[in-house]
């Protein structure tokens, strides 16, 4: 291929510096095709570009600028340029966050201490006994249908929670003696001796079996105690083939 060169007598090269932008854009005019290939891999693709078109290659942007929004005082609404376009959702006021706070589980509401509790909604055990009446009074006027059944398992809950209640104390009550016991013990300079949690179990069990056995109702506690472990060991066992 041909070495290129400029028309009339220029000789071939990266054009210099000091030739002007307006004679060389007016030479580049005349060149053939493989002569402007050949003048874009001399003095690159940026210098051939601006050679050619005569201008920066930056691009300039066709969107006008922005002019920011300035406020004078703190107090004074805030001033948005009229060429521009607002936008659909704006912050006005600024707004602040709302953070939802579960009190049962933030430091705020202080510590959880059942006798702390109990002592304060000790006037629901009312409420509830009222409620429990009630229930028995409606049960005793429907015999029959759904109503009844509703009214049933309704009363059959309301027992269970009250059980529920009175296990719970019974527990707090024997914590309290522990911990009186133990306090006891350290006055009297003994080191104090911490249950471990299968005898406080042991415990409670004891506690309940006398409180049965008071009641009147062991034996019939212990009858639901075999049958309900009778169904559990028939679970284990292999089924018979017939």
């Amino acid at each position: 291929m041909p070495r290129a060169s400029y028309r009339g007598g220029a000789v071939a090269g990266p054009p210099s510096r000091a030739q002007d932008d307006g004679s060389l854009q007016n030479d580049t005019s005349h060149m053939s095709f493989e002569e402007l290939l050949e003048l874009q891999s001399q003095v690159g693709t940026k210098a051939y570009k601006q050679l050619v078109t005569g201008s920066s290659t930056k691009k300039q942007s066709c969107r006008p600028p922005v002019q920011k929004a300035c406020v004078a005082d703190k107090h004074r609404p805030l001033e948005m340029s009229a060429k521009v376009r607002v936008p659909f959702l704006r912050q006005v006021v600024p707004i602040s966050k709302k953070v939802a706070r579960d009190p049962r589980f933030d430091d705020l509401s202080g510590e959880y201490n059942p006798e702390v509790f109990d002592k304060t909604y000790q006037f629901l055990d009312d409420i509830r006994a009222r409620e429990k009446e009630l229930v028995k009074k409606q049960l005793k006027k429907r015999r029959s249908g759904e109503e009844h059944e509703k009214l049933q398992h309704l009363l059959q809950r309301m027992e269970q929670q009250e059980m529920a209640q009175k296990e719970r104390k019974r527990q707090q009550e024997l914590r309290l003696a522990l911990k009186q016991e133990r306090r006891a013990q350290a006055q009297q300079g003994h080191r104090p001796y911490f249950l471990k949690k299968s005898e406080q179990r042991q415990l409670v069990l004891a506690e309940k079996f006398k409180e049965l056995k008071r009641s009147k109702k062991l034996e019939s506690f212990l009858s639901r105690k075999r049958r309900r472990n009778a169904g559990k060991d028939r679970r284990h066992l292999p089924l018979s083939k017939e």
